[in-house]
């Protein structure tokens, strides 16, 4: 295996970090030093600082203002001369930070009187710089060419997927906040991101991920933000890119299924197709993107082995064929009605329909004796709608602006489980329906003032989130079901909050400050009846400061240094009072009695630009305290298992991690990205209150961990290129356990055709098809051990035609 993961190592890379060119427009006014009136028709040349013959130049207006735009950040002098005045030479720093600085009032002397000379500092500008956000573009992931957001995300630096649950985590976390184009939605999930598996990766430009937000994005995910950015054509008239996909996925059985289990997926078909137009008429933007995807998947072919404190031993096969359909629209129109206001409106609409044919099936350990098996069949429907307005409005000083903003979201979960249970007590028919509507609003009001060295933002927030939630069950006279526990419940969350932050940039130096304030009132309320839980709730009013100082080493290296603290509140399916029966052996049911975690984070990052390439380095801590998790606890038999939502005691993360980017030689990119982090859970004591109060403590826990990605992307002649990513997770912390080691190796290969504006792209997941999920638990009477064999190896052919 190391030989494996050493060889594989050298030949893959992770995915690439883009430089994006950042320019500034530089504003002010001129003014009599004398009689304090503004001056128009002010001639203003800015001039490079090492090339006097060089520039750009503009005249005050009447009101004495001016702006020069499209500066590239780097060493200038500001001349400005009129008759009757002095000429006026003046050194103002812009930095990259900031995209509009502010002068303020200068002074002209009417007098013949020469001041000194102004340097504006040059500074390259690339992704990175600040260190707090990584941005990477979608047309440099060959090997996820064809799949979806989900997909493609597991192959960027310092984020890992939890391919069952669709968890995405960054640097070992798992609360991570996710945007598409800066706003939450329904369809990445509040609580979880499955619903980026809806979301092809064809459709999106770009993908940031951000490590250390500012007081004005929201303060939950104390991981960090992932924004995704779809694609938007800014040329004049209609343009749009037309894709067709064709693959198959579980190619090759991985372990062999129990006796009696209907025959897992195996050859999965998957077709799907794309279709984006925008059109732009002079002050008028409209945009369409629309994607299609329907296929079959081997979603989960878990295999465990149970061993329980009286000696009994279980064998279980939990396996999941699925068939699904998705499509997602997203479809806007931006207004630019004169050159001070701007109007978007977007809707989303996104509908995922799949049916599961599932088995889970119980033997004893020599898999003699079946003591169960569990069929259903679920048929699931989960629809998704967001409509997004925004008003941005620039005063006359170039770079003031006001945003407001209104976002609705909608997302209903249908779903059905429709189940034979087959024991040697005899058969039986069970039923669960659940029905849970989602309704999120937002209203946002930003102001943004820039300054001669950076700029002042502040802004309110308001949202409001209600969840009605209504669960029935039909069962049989054997039925594990417990009819007392279905009902109704119903989430209700109000957060409103204001921020303000400030940004300060010197030629040597940038400092960044804000601070949040959230006020939190969470309500729910369990309808009468329920056997175990009652309707309950909490509220709080918590600051949320952050800070960040960088320093420029020289032209090549800077450090920076990041402290901030943010919440992580539990989401609705977390407090969810209704059991979950799909594996009625192992019942996951939420806690409506939990609280959000704290956490501060703080963070010592390093940069070095190399030829053709760069290095980053981060040292990172967290200290979170009421850790979110799952306790898995046994009933007083010791062989049925209930997975309760909990909050453990305090925890620390602490890691380092690596970036290394270079070109090796011409038309050959290596990149490197290594994290290595050590998770600690301090001993704690809970009580889980379903089905009954049973006590449970934990031990200190602790592990360390890590993952490595490596990428090679590898331009040939013909406009074709070649791309390898490699892959390697550590054993890391579960609750009460710990994950298995895994790795994959996923390649891409594109061609452009020649003449035809189209091109064709090939790509593999798991091409060696060696990723398992494996997964040990050790709880009060019983120890498990679980392998996964799901589906991860699939082929994709995509033929994509712009026009």
């Amino acid at each position: 295996m190391l030989k494996s993961i050493t060889a594989m190592l050298f030949v893959c890379c992770l995915g690439t970090v883009r430089a994006q060119e950042t320019t500034v427009m530089l504003s002010g006014s001129l003014v009599d030093a004398v009689s304090q009136q503004p001056l128009p028709f002010i001639n203003l040349v800015l001039r490079p600082a090492t090339d006097s013959t060089a520039g750009v130049g503009t005249f005050s207006g009447d009101d004495g203002r001016w702006s020069i735009a499209h500066i590239k950040p780097g060493t200038y002098v500001l001349h400005a001369s009129g008759v009757g005045y002095s000429a006026l030479r003046r050194p103002v720093h812009i930095g990259s930070l900031s995209a509009n600085l502010d002068l303020g009032s200068l002074l002209m002397q009417p007098s013949v009187q020469e001041l000194g000379t102004f340097e504006v500092v040059s500074r390259t500008a690339q992704v990175g710089d600040q260190m707090d956000k990584k941005v990477f573009r979608m047309e440099d992931q060959l090997s996820q060419s064809g799949g979806s957001v989900l997909q493609a995300l597991r192959n960027l630096p310092g984020v890992t997927v939890d391919q069952r649950s669709g968890k995405l985590q960054l640097r070992g976390s798992d609360k991570v906040a996710v945007l598409v184009d800066g706003q939450q939605t329904a369809l990445t999930g509040f609580g979880d991101q499955s619903g980026l598996d809806n979301i092809p990766a064809s459709a999106i430009e770009r993908i940031e991920v951000i490590n250390d937000p500012s007081a004005k994005q929201d303060a939950n995910g104390m991981a960090g933000i992932i924004n995704i950015i779809y694609k938007k054509d800014k040329r004049e008239g209609l343009h749009g890119k037309a894709s067709m996909l064709v693959g198959a996925g579980a190619l090759g059985i991985k372990q062999a299924d129990l006796p009696t289990v209907r025959p897992q997926y195996g050859n999965t078909p998957k077709l799907g197709s794309s279709l984006g137009l925008n059109w732009n008429k002079g002050k008028t933007d409209l945009y369409l993107q629309a994607d299609l995807l329907s296929q079959r998947v081997l979603n989960r072919d878990e295999h465990f082995a149970r061993t329980y404190d009286n000696g009994d031993v279980l064998r279980q096969q939990y396996l999941e064929n699925r068939d699904q359909t998705m499509y997602t629209v997203k479809t806007g129109l931006d207004l630019h009605p004169n050159e001070r206001n701007d109007l978007r409106f977007s809707l989303l609409y996104n509908r995922e329909a799949h049916i599961d044919h599932g088995d889970v099936v119980y033997f004893d350990g020599t898999l003699t004796e079946r003591q169960r098996l569990w069929q259903f069949h679920e048929d699931e429907v989960n629809t998704s709608g967001q409509f997004a307005s925004s008003w941005t409005h620039r005063t006359k000083r170039p770079g003031e602006r006001v945003e407001a903003g209104l976002n609705y979201t909608f997302h209903r979960e249908d779903e059905v489980y429709d189940i034979n249970d087959a024991t040697p007590a005899g058969p039986g028919y069970n039923n669960t329906a659940l029905l849970a509507d989602e309704h999120v609003a937002d209203a946002k009001l930003d102001y943004v003032r820039p300054l001669a060295h950076g700029r002042f933002e502040t802004g309110v927030k308001f949202r409001w989130r209600h969840i009605p939630t209504r669960i029935t069950f039909a069962a049989s006279a054997q039925s594990p079901l417990d009819l007392g526990a279905a009902g109704g419940a119903t989430y209700d969350e109000l957060i409103p909050a204001v921020y303000g932050n400030y940004v300060y940039e010197r030629e040597r130096y940038e400092l960044e400050a804000g601070l949040r304030v959230e006020y939190v009132d969470l309500k729910y309320n369990v309808a009468p009846g329920h056997n175990t839980y009652s309707s309950d709730g909490y509220d709080y009013l918590q600051p949320f400061p952050n800070a960040r100082f960088a320093y420029k080493l020289n032209e090549t290296s800077r450090i920076s240094v990041n402290l901030s603290r943010r919440v992580d509140r539990p989401d609705e399916g977390d407090l969810r009072i209704f059991p979950k029966y799909d594996d009625p052996g192992l019942l996951r049911i939420g806690n409506p009695g939990l609280r959000p975690q704290f956490t501060w984070r703080g963070e010592l990052g390093y940069k070095h630009d190399i030829t053709k390439g760069y290095v980053y380095v981060a040292a990172y801590h967290r200290i979170t305290s009421d850790i979110l998790t799952r306790i898995i606890t046994a009933d007083t038999a010791g062989t049925q298992l209930y997975s309760l939502a909990q909050n453990a005691g305090q925890g620390t993360n602490s890691g380092v991690e690596l970036v290394l980017e270079r070109e090796v030689v011409k038309n050959l990119k290596l990149g490197l990205n290594a994290n290595i982090y050590h998770n600690t859970v301090d001993a704690f004591s809970t009580v889980s209150a379903y089905p009954r109060p049973t006590p449970y403590s934990a031990q200190r826990q602790q592990l360390t961990s890590g993952n490595v990605k490596v990428n090679a992307r590898l331009l040939l002649p013909r406009d074709l290129s070649v791309q390898l990513t490699g892959i390697w997770l550590a054993r890391d912390i579960v609750p009460q356990g710990s994950t298995a080691e895994r790795w994959s190796v996923d390649a891409g290969v594109n061609w452009k055709v020649a003449k035809t504006r189209s091109e064709l792209t090939v790509n593999a997941t798991d091409l060696l098809n060696t990723m398992r999920m494996g997964r040990t638990v050790t709880g009060d009477g019983f120890h498990s051990v679980s392998t996964d064999y799901l589906e991860t190896r699939a082929v994709r052919l995509t033929w994509a035609w712009a026009f």
